[in-house]
């Protein structure tokens, strides 16, 4: 597995990215344990198997996908170090993955105009504080990940010009134009809450009051409290998916759309934000 994960980080892969890569290997190790068959003697018939097991045990399509995708990397991996025959058939991906019909294949859940609303509501009282403030407004009307939020470096803005510059999967850099009120907001933050921080002279934008960088965890615990007070359930990827949905709904190019999501292709966005909303389909049954 060590070397594994030496093959993804030369590979250019982000920690996560190579974390959910080895998980996938775990389990497929798991099922294959019993058999205690070496890995040159892999076939066919052991993806299959351990997908079936996947299906029959109630995993959702797009986890099993995952999977499938990562060990049609793993068995590369193993053919370029000679411990799989070049010509073995292990993994097809076309064949392995789930199939989904067209149009639930992208369902998202995104955030009601009225759950947006009541959201910024509370983010707006003073009790909220500008750090906490902040981070509902980057969510919401940038659409970056909560893990490039949270490695957001002051060098990345220019409030002035209203840009921010994001790093995103792979090491991709894009840029987002910031809003008025939010550019406003990033200098109130850096001019009052950040600057009486012990951490004032960190690089990063966000800092806690133990650390000079704020974690993944701290913003999803965050996220999690307000939800509770308002009712429904919040967490960051829907925050993502209520911005890059609602570009979509109000005519913005689907090649506009991607570049600011930073996604890979246009293919991605038209997959997951058009027409495909869990909301969208609730409404449509709805008139019925």
């Amino acid at each position: 597995m060590d070397g594994f994960r030496l093959h993804l980080a030369g590979d250019g892969k982000a920690e996560r990215t190579v974390q959910s890569y080895l998980g996938d290997v775990k389990r497929f190790f798991a099922h294959l344990n019993p058999r205690q068959r070496p890995l040159s003697a892999l076939c066919r018939a052991d993806v299959t198997g351990f997908r079936a097991g996947m299906v029959r045990d109630g995993f959702k399509p797009a986890t099993v996908n995952k999977a499938v995708n990562s060990l049609s990397c793993f068995c590369r991996y193993l053919k370029d170090r000679g411990i799989l025959p070049e010509g073995a058939q292990v993994v097809d991906p076309k064949r392995d993955r789930v199939k989904v019909a067209a149009g639930s294949e992208g369902e998202v859940s995104v955030l009601a105009t009225e759950q947006i609303i009541t959201l910024l509501a509370l983010a707006a009282k003073p009790a909220t504080g500008q750090r906490n403030r902040l981070i509902v407004h980057l969510l919401l009307f940038t659409g970056v990940r909560v893990g490039e939020l949270v490695g957001i470096r002051l060098k990345d803005l220019d409030p002035v010009a209203g840009i921010l510059t994001v790093r995103g999967k792979g090491g991709k850099y894009r840029e987002v134009p910031l809003r008025q009120d939010l550019a406003d907001m990033v200098k109130e933050y850096l001019r009052g809450e950040r600057a009486a921080s012990r951490f004032a002279g960190s690089e990063h934008l966000l800092v806690t009051q133990r650390a000079p960088k704020m974690h993944r965890d701290a913003v999803n615990a965050l996220l999690e409290c307000m939800g509770h007070k308002l009712g429904f359930p919040l967490h960051p990827h829907q925050f993502r998916h209520t911005f890059c949905s609602t570009l979509v709904k109000r005519g913005v190019p689907l090649t506009t759309v991607a570049k600011l999501a930073g996604h890979a292709g246009v293919e991605t966005t038209a997959r997951f934000y058009v027409n495909t909303s869990r909301e969208d389909k609730a409404a449509a049954v709805g008139l019925l």
